[in-house]
C-alpha cells in the first residue's frame, strides 16, 4: 500500500484555486485563488462584505464551495474533510469558549476533542500558557479576564494540536490597541519560529502591515496579491491604508463604519 505523503512534504499549508460560492443571486466568492505557505503570514484584507467570512466558513468546514478546489498540506478539503480540518486551528471572529471554566478547563476540553492523551495535553497547555503570558491565570475563570486575554486563550486552544494552518478571522475585533498588537506578534512568531502559515482576515490595514504578503478581496474577487511594498507601489500611495481604499474603491469613512 502507498503511504500518504508527510505532512512536511508541502510547501503550502493552503490551496485554493478558483473557489466559487453564492447564495442566490450573490456571489459572494467569484473564483477567488490563493496560495498559504508554511512559514507565511498572509492577510486576506477586504472591506466589509468583501468574502473574507465566506471563504473561513469554507475552510472551517462550516460550507462546501460551489465550485473550485481547497488543500490543506495536500488534502482535499472534499474528498479527506477529516484530514483536511485536523491540520487547522482557528480563531473565530465570535468568542467560542466557556466564560465560566478556567483558563486550563477550557484548554483541557479541547485537548479532549482532540483525542489527546492528558499527560500530553497538560506537556502542550504549559508551554503556551507561558508562551502567551497566562501561566499565572491557568486557574482563573475566563470571564474574569480581560479581553485581549481571552483572545490568548483561544489562540492557545487553537494550537493545542500543533496545526500546520492558522485561521485568524478578524481575531482583534474589539480589543485594545495593545492588546491587538500583542496578537499579532504573536501570529508573526508562530509563522516565523514554528512555520505555522497564517492566514488572517482583517479590514483593519495596520494589522496588514506586519504581514508577507497581502491579499486584497472586494466584492468575492482578489484585487491584489503580493507583499505589503508592492501594494504600494501599484497603486502609487504612500501608506498601505490609502493603496487599499484606492484599490477596493471604499471612502475612509465607509471603511471605519
Amino acid at each position: 500500500m502507498t503511504r500518504a505523503p508527510e505532512p512536511a512534504l508541502f510547501a503550502h499549508a493552503l490551496s485554493c484555486e478558483g473557489v466559487r460560492k453564492r447564495f442566490g443571486d450573490r456571489a459572494a466568492l467569484d473564483g477567488v485563488s490563493l496560495r498559504v505557505r508554511r512559514g507565511e503570514l498572509v492577510a486576506l484584507l477586504g472591506p466589509n462584505g468583501a468574502g473574507k467570512t465566506t471563504l473561513f466558513q469554507i475552510l472551517a468546514g462550516l460550507f462546501a464551495q460551489d465550485e473550485g478546489h481547497v488543500e490543506v498540506m495536500g488534502a482535499d478539503m472534499r474528498a479527506a474533510p477529516v484530514r483536511a480540518l485536523a491540520r487547522i486551528g482557528i480563531v473565530f471572529q465570535q468568542p467560542a469558549i466557556d466564560l465560566d471554566l478556567s483558563v486550563q478547563a477550557n484548554l483541557l476540553f479541547h485537548a479532549d476533542l482532540h483525542g489527546l492523551p492528558r499527560k500530553e495535553s497538560a506537556a502542550r497547555i504549559a508551554p503556551l500558557l507561558d508562551q502567551l503570558g497566562l501561566a499565572e491565570r491557568r486557574r482563573t475563570p475566563v470571564r474574569e479576564l480581560s479581553g485581549g486575554n481571552r483572545r490568548k486563550v483561544e489562540l492557545a486552544r487553537a494550537l493545542l494540536h500543533q496545526p500546520d494552518l492558522l485561521l485568524m478571522d478578524e481575531a482583534t475585533v474589539g480589543l485594545d490597541p495593545a492588546s491587538r498588537v500583542q496578537i499579532v506578534a504573536e501570529a508573526r512568531r508562530l509563522a516565523t519560529q514554528r512555520r505555522v502559515g497564517v492566514l488572517w482576515a482583517t479590514h483593519l490595514v495596520q494589522e496588514a502591515e506586519a504581514s508577507d504578503r497581502v491579499v486584497v478581496v472586494h466584492r468575492g474577487r482578489v484585487r491584489f496579491d503580493g507583499a505589503p511594498a508592492e501594494l504600494m507601489r501599484v497603486a502609487g500611495s504612500g501608506s498601505l491604508e490609502a493603496a487599499f481604499l484606492s484599490l477596493t474603491g471604499t471612502s475612509e469613512q465607509e471603511e471605519r463604519k
